[in-house]
């Protein structure tokens, strides 16, 4: 009890220091004057007297980072700055934000991108570290070629089934850093590694961190939030049945897609049969973990019965050596690091949990000369609003702690002295300092975007498609995942202007709400975040632009067949749609 008492006056003391965070955050960013810090600002969307070209100015600082990154393969952090910086331009030169509170908006997205985002990376590469140096890594690679050794088996339990699970349990880069490290440690090359990870995680995002991005949708459009969930429901399936099929045809060809078409039908349709089931008569909640763990279960009951012909493995990869599958005892070792990794996670995940955790350790506070500075107009939002800009320090309910206490825990399981343990963590830190900071920039000009009203401009641009706008309506959540790197933001960036647009051209709200975030799941594996995420997890620093080539196209394509789906489902199929 005494305990208790005393750690619960430390928190006490701890959340008495936000104010003192919030004037350090102040004074660290700029020496302004106070009278320009507390100016406020209403966000103009066409600039240019033309909403078209307005949306083209406002695309200038994705287009530099996009070209830089895959036209001259820059590396990532020089692309990421030189997109910050023309970012900034285009929200003072031309949209006329007002400086401080464009650098404001720019610290605020690098700070977000250090913790929580940087702090998932850094922690679930430590995992990976632990398991390898600890030769349980290898153990794991023999548990799953058991299974099966063809290559296309493994990116099916690896980078979709299991990926999904990390997904809906935790979200925010978490699978694709576990995936992509995984599928390196089984011997994959890492451009495919990296590129297979990203496609891997896309149909499982709109309900990833237990349902976050579409609580979030349901908060920012008053729509309820279980027809939200049904919609998206009857619009991801399809492409959770599809996408095992792509991974395969992407990595191996047709027809090396066609020899394991059983298990790619077993992996996607009992996924999207479950996804379908549970995000309409459930909710949005536990869609990702029940779809994963049955998908998993599925392929590991056909592989009993049933094996590919022949064993597909990369063009001048050495055969596979005939390997005596490990004992239960040694699998169940191995598996140790990613069994504890999972359970933590999806506590971690639960709204129970990270409630009660929060209320132990969260600190937050609006940041200085940002909040509620920014005011978001009409056509955006029915009525402006002022936007919010508090940071969060929830520095124990962060998925990255759960994913850190599961690297301890595990370590010292394998029998990982502390001295170890530290000097495998200070070696994962050196060797992705580099990239955290490119994350942080990446972010910087996410949320430069954001709060200058870039980002609105280009949406607006996509809602006067008039009738054609069911069709460009996940695009445009497309566009918002591709900008902020989450389906969650993209839903609270542009879920409001679907909402209107829609009402105004006589479509289902509820239609065009869900098709952003539907939409925004093919944008997550072009994001810049995402890259870079999954070239820390492989070890392809400043090859970054190499991975977006790899992907870049099928986000499109899989964007635009979304697009059709959703059109059909407006002009064709119509009773598709929950009634509110």
């Amino acid at each position: 009890m005494v305990h208790v008492q005393q750690s619960k006056h430390v928190c006490l003391r701890l959340q008495g220091y936000r104010h003192i965070l919030a004037i350090a955050f102040s004074l660290f960013l700029y020496a302004k004057p106070i009278e320009q810090i507390m100016t406020s600002w209403t966000q103009q969307y066409d600039p240019c007297g033309n909403i078209y070209l307005s949306a083209l100015v406002a695309a200038l600082p994705i287009f530099v980072l996009l070209g830089l990154l895959a036209g001259f393969q820059v590396r990532a952090h020089y692309a990421a700055i030189a997109g910050l910086v023309v970012s900034l331009m285009v929200a003072i030169g031309i949209y006329k934000m007002p400086a401080a509170l464009a650098l404001t908006a720019a610290a605020n997205g690098a700070a977000y991108g250090l913790f929580p985002i940087g702090w998932i990376v850094l922690t679930a590469i430590f995992t990976y570290d632990i398991s390898v140096a600890t030769g349980k890594f290898d153990v794991l690679k023999r548990s799953i070629a058991a299974l099966a050794d063809d290559r296309r088996i493994q990116v099916l339990l690896i980078a979709f089934s299991f990926g999904a699970f990390i997904e809906g349990a935790a979200g925010f880069g978490t699978p694709v850093a576990i995936s992509a490290a995984m599928l390196i440690g089984l011997g994959f090359k890492p451009l495919p590694a990296a590129g297979l990870a990203l496609i891997g995680n896309t149909a499982p995002v709109a309900f990833g961190a237990l349902g976050t991005p579409l609580i979030a949708l349901a908060r920012v459009t008053e729509l309820p939030l279980e027809s939200l969930s049904m919609m998206v429901g009857r619009q991801l399936p399809l492409f959770s049945v599809i996408v095992p099929f792509w991974l395969i045809w992407v990595m191996a060809g047709w027809r090396s897609m066609m020899e394991v078409w059983p298990a790619c039908l077993a992996a996607g349709l009992s996924f999207g049969v479950m996804q379908y089931l549970v995000s309409n008569y459930h909710g949005p909640w536990l869609v990702d973990v029940i779809s994963s763990i049955v998908s998993i279960g599925a392929l590991v009951v056909l592989l009993r019965f049933w094996q590919p012909k022949t064993t597909w493995r990369f063009v001048d990869e050495p055969a596979a050596v005939e390997e005596i599958a490990p004992s239960f005892r040694e699998a169940s070792v191995a598996w140790i690091p990613w069994l504890v990794l999972s359970l933590l996670v999806f506590v971690w995940g639960l709204p129970q949990a990270k409630s009660w955790l929060n209320d132990w350790s969260k600190l937050e506070f609006a940041v200085p000369g940002l909040h509620l500075r920014v005011v978001r107009d009409i056509p955006v939002v029915a009525v402006a609003t002022p936007e919010k800009a508090i940071y969060e320090v929830n520095w124990l309910s962060a998925t990255g702690t759960a994913l850190f206490l599961a690297s301890l825990i595990s370590g010292v399981l394998l029998g990982l002295t502390p001295r170890k343990l530290g000097v495998l963590f200070i070696g994962t830190l050196r060797r992705t300092t580099i990239s955290l900071i490119t994350i942080a920039v990446m972010l910087a000009l996410g949320y430069t975007t954001r709060y200058s009203g870039l980002d609105a401009s280009m949406g607006l641009a996509f809602a006067s498609t008039g009738f054609l706008f069911p069709f460009f309506s996940p695009l445009l959540g497309w566009l918002g995942v591709a900008l902020t790197g989450s389906d969650t933001s993209s839903n609270v960036l542009f879920g409001n202007l679907q909402q209107i647009t829609a009402e105004r051209l006589g479509i289902s709200p509820i239609l065009a709400a869900a098709a952003n975030s539907s939409g925004g799941v093919m944008g997550k594996m072009i994001d810049a975040q995402s890259i870079v995420v999954a070239g820390v997890a492989t070890g392809q620093h400043g090859q970054e632009g190499t991975i977006l080539r790899y992907v870049f196209v099928h986000s499109i394509v899989l964007a635009i067949l979304v697009g059709f789906v959703v059109a059909t489902q407006a002009y064709v199929l119509p009773q598709m749609i929950p009634v509110d």
